[in-house]
């Protein structure tokens, strides 16, 4: 892959990591634009994704989540919030870890369960056990976010910007984001 100077930066973790408020802050600081791939469908489908989930199912979702990865992930320049299941398509894996550099906000079930709690577009927390299903979703999901991630960062408990300022640090170490 031909180095760029706008290296890209995809954020991956679980629901409730913070990738949307980080990817916001994380975006201003590198002088970059901020995406997030769920945001996305919404845009382009005209509804949100609870409503792709009644009518599609996950697998078609997920169909839609593969595409628009596919072509964010292929531009220069941008932080990408994606979404949580992101990580579960061979294709998308391989082009996040491909075509920018993966940063993994790493979260607790418990601090997930706390950012979560109120949301009422996650369906796969449409659920009598949220804290159950949360874990579920974690142990299948938490060694794909690891097998592409260049940075880890862990988030409970702390403010975005101490975030930020932990993954501007390592980009920089990598010669990303120096402009600043």
């Amino acid at each position: 892959m031909p180095q760029s100077a706008a290296k890209s930066v995809f954020l991956v973790g679980p629901m409730g990591s913070g990738k949307t408020p980080v990817g916001r802050q994380l975006a201003g600081r590198l002088g970059y634009r901020f995406v997030d791939s769920d945001a996305e469908i919404e845009r382009r489908t005209g509804v949100d994704i609870p409503y792709i989930f009644e009518q599609e199912g996950e697998a078609g979702f997920r169909l839609r989540e593969r595409e628009v990865i596919d072509e964010l992930s292929a531009r220069e320049a941008i932080v990408l919030g994606t979404g949580g299941g992101a990580i579960l398509e061979p294709d998308s894996r391989e082009r996040l870890a491909a075509r920018g550099v993966v940063v993994y906000l790493e979260t607790s079930v418990d601090q997930q369960l706390g950012r979560t709690r109120r949301s009422t577009n996650r369906p796969l927390l449409f659920t009598e056990d949220p804290r159950g299903r949360l874990a579920e979703l974690m142990a299948v999901r938490e060694p794909l976010y690891r097998s592409i991630a260049a940075i880890t960062v862990r988030t409970d408990g702390r403010k975005v910007r101490s975030v930020v300022d932990e993954i501007a640090d390592a980009l920089g170490r990598m010669g990303i984001g120096q402009q600043e």
